[in-house]
């Protein structure tokens, strides 16, 4: 067992407490780790999604559990976010180019929903029992499964501020609906990948075992530890984080 692997271990589990406590389950996060400490790219956005495919399986278990999954808000965006993010992970684009491009999205984003978090609970009351409208989530789940198949995540970092910002959800039931979302798009690109040649590193059981252990933590903080506002400064820190991996990596 390597010091990268023990360090990419620590890593994974820090990424996956603090994403999982906001609905998401980490693959920006675990790519900008295994891109600083050099894994082979062939096998860094495979890791991600399977990383990311445990650690959005316990988010989704639990969040469901505790209600806060309600199916008919999230069926327009896997609808047709799964095909997108399927074809698009075999798709190659100018790299530097694009990673700005979102980069500077996320950071936008990120700004917003610090700036949003002292009003979490009043925005969360208004945003109570809406129903997502069909064509808008059919069309974002589309363009956010294309760019988590593009960029190896699972595309909850693009969902989730969109589900805030457009007040279609509350805090909790957004988290709830990212993860759901989050695990069947992991699928999909995770397949759409392996088809088009990527390949696993021998050291994903143990940092799958890590990763569980960081979700578990995150989850409970998401469920009950936090209060909204936090969440809500927790999702602009991980937007924070998704920002400076696509700016700086």
């Amino acid at each position: 067992m390597t010091e990268t692997v023990l360090l990419l271990g620590l890593l994974f589990f820090a990424v996956a407490a603090l994403y999982s406590s906001v609905g998401h389950a980490g693959a920006s996060g675990y790519i900008a780790a295994m891109a600083l400490l050099g894994l082979a790219p062939e096998q860094i956005r495979p890791t991600a999604l399977a990383l990311n495919l445990l650690v959005g399986g316990i988010g989704l278990l639990r969040f469901h559990r505790a209600g806060h999954v309600r199916w008919r808000n999230v069926l327009p965006f896997v609808l047709a976010s799964a095909p997108a993010a399927f074809l698009a992970a075999g798709v190659s684009l100018p790299e530097r180019a694009f990673s700005v491009l979102l980069g500077a999205v996320l950071l936008v984003a990120a700004a917003a929903v610090f700036r949003g978090a002292g009003d979490a609970a009043a925005s969360d009351a208004r945003a109570a029992g809406r129903r997502v409208p069909w064509a808008p989530g059919l069309a974002a789940g589309a363009a956010i499964g294309t760019l988590s198949g593009l960029t190896g995540t699972g595309g909850a970092i693009f969902l989730t501020p969109l589900l805030l910002f457009m007040h279609w959800m509350p805090t909790r039931e957004a988290s709830g609906a990212s993860v759901a979302f989050v695990w069947i798009n992991s699928l999909t690109a995770l397949a759409g990948l392996l088809r088009a040649g990527g390949t696993l590193p021998e050291a994903l059981p143990l940092w799958l075992g890590v990763v569980a252990a960081g979700a578990l933590l995150g989850t409970q903080l998401g469920l009950g530890w936090l209060p909204v506002s936090g969440l809500r400064r927790a999702l602009g820190v991980v937007l924070l984080v998704a920002a400076g991996k696509l700016l700086l990596t």
